[in-house]
């Protein structure tokens, strides 16, 4: 009698085929936890080898910089790939709102001076495309990557009207005093997705929100029927991830200092390819701010070694392109006929 052989599931009861299951999944879910933190430990102590400019100071500092953008976006992507669903809006609604702040306070191209609520307002603004797109999604009953990409043809088109194709330079100190501004060493524009990273973590982990997210990406059926208002959940994580693009098009206008529609080009498939690598499953209910993180930092870390040694930008969405399908590959759940609603 061979004692590790593995049992016949056909020869197990009910019961234990549940436990096997569970304890199958409880493996997997594991591996999707620690492979990413293996591989980023792992790469950092390579490249550090690799080149000794890697691990210095001004590179560090160079990294944090450039990861506020895609952590405020990966973010808000974390709950709409937790439901299952996926908003190609991001990127319109970046550029809508670093245009309209850019025109709003102190800039090249009028005399607009509306300090503070210059920001408030276009920021209102993209959190309101979010619950439209919400909105339309769950009552028109139309695919999230349909209704998402729509929307962010609209306001794309909406921003490039907005400036006439004469992007505004800002002009308004406090903005140019922002992006000189560190503390601990680190820019003040990766405090802010920092910030907003923790206050997200909190929300997807210690609240009901959270858990209905989780419970709605890993069976909605099941969590209608257990009382949660999918509908009004959905929307909500909508809303929410219109705030992170909205966020996000002021942290990139605060860079760059123009605002322009091309504030939020090539900004959402990197996330993915963050969120996607770090652990968060495409087909929804797995994943979670842990995962996002040390997904984003994988990322940099490559984008920034690939830089390092002078790859070209060809050749690195070439290279991103290979990780999203190897990534996806090793995260779908086997067996769904849905991948992403």
């Amino acid at each position: 009698m061979n004692l590790f052989s593995k049992r016949d599931t056909k020869s197990m009861t009910v019961a234990e085929q549940f436990v096997s299951k569970v304890e199958q999944e409880a493996r997997s879910n594991k591996i999707r936890v620690y492979a990413p933190m293996i591989l980023l430990v792992f790469m950092t102590i390579v490249f550090s080898i690799y080149d000794s400019h890697f691990f210095s100071m001004k590179n560090l500092i160079n990294v944090l910089g450039q990861m506020a953008v895609p952590l405020i976006l990966a973010t808000g992507l974390t709950f709409v790939l937790l439901l299952g669903r996926i908003d190609l809006s991001v990127e319109g609604v970046m550029g809508l709102v670093g245009s309209c702040i850019s025109l709003l306070i102190l800039n090249s191209r009028n005399a607009n001076d509306w300090g503070i609520w210059g920001v408030i307002l276009p920021l209102l603004l993209g959190t309101i495309c979010g619950f439209i797109t919400g909105f339309l999604h769950v009552k028109l009953k139309i695919a999230s990557f349909i209704i998402t990409y729509a929307i962010s043809t609209i306001v794309s088109g909406i921003a490039v009207l907005l400036y006439n194709s004469r992007p505004a330079t800002v002009k308004a100190q406090w903005i140019i005093d922002a992006s000189q501004t560190y503390f601990l060493k680190i820019p003040l524009i990766t405090w802010i997705a920092i910030v907003f990273y923790l206050i997200c973590a909190v929300i997807l982990n210690y609240t009901a929100f959270g858990r209905a997210v989780y419970a709605i990406g890993d069976n909605e059926a099941a969590a209608a029927a257990s009382g949660i208002n999918v509908q009004k959940v959905v929307i909500e994580v909508f809303i929410l991830s219109g705030f992170a693009a909205s966020l996000a098009g002021l942290v990139a206008l605060i860079r760059l200092k123009l605002g322009q529609v091309s504030l939020g080009e090539n900004q959402m498939f990197p996330c993915i390819t963050a969120l996607v690598v770090g652990g968060t499953s495409l087909s929804g209910g797995k994943g979670g701010m842990l995962q996002t993180m040390v997904g984003i930092l994988i990322y940099m870390e490559l984008l920034n070694f690939l830089t390092i040694i002078g790859v070209s930008a060809d050749y690195k969405n070439a290279i991103q392109g290979v990780i999203i399908i190897i990534a996806v590959a090793l995260t779908i759940t086997r067996g769904r006929k849905v991948i992403a609603k």
